[in-house]
């Protein structure tokens, strides 16, 4: 997996978990947001991360989407 994406709530959390991951998202983000991105603390909107998930694998890149969670919390 080069790419994780997983919904929050006010977005999508990207998290870079390879080499390549990191190189292609540098490719299309400004240099001043790649040390939170490369410390997966970036979020952007969830329509935007689907037009980059869909990009990331036309490029080849391996993509895992999680579009909900849900936690519940302990009693």
């Amino acid at each position: 997996m080069d790419i994780s994406l997983s919904d929050k709530l006010k977005g999508t959390q990207i998290e870079p978990n390879s080499v390549h991951g990191i190189l292609w998202l540098q490719t299309h983000f400004e240099s001043e947001y790649w040390e939170s991105i490369s410390n997966g603390l970036a979020i952007i909107p969830t329509k935007d991360a689907q037009m980059l998930a869909e990009d990331a694998t036309n490029a080849g890149i391996n993509v895992n989407f999680i579009k909900s969670l849900s936690q519940i919390d302990k009693i």
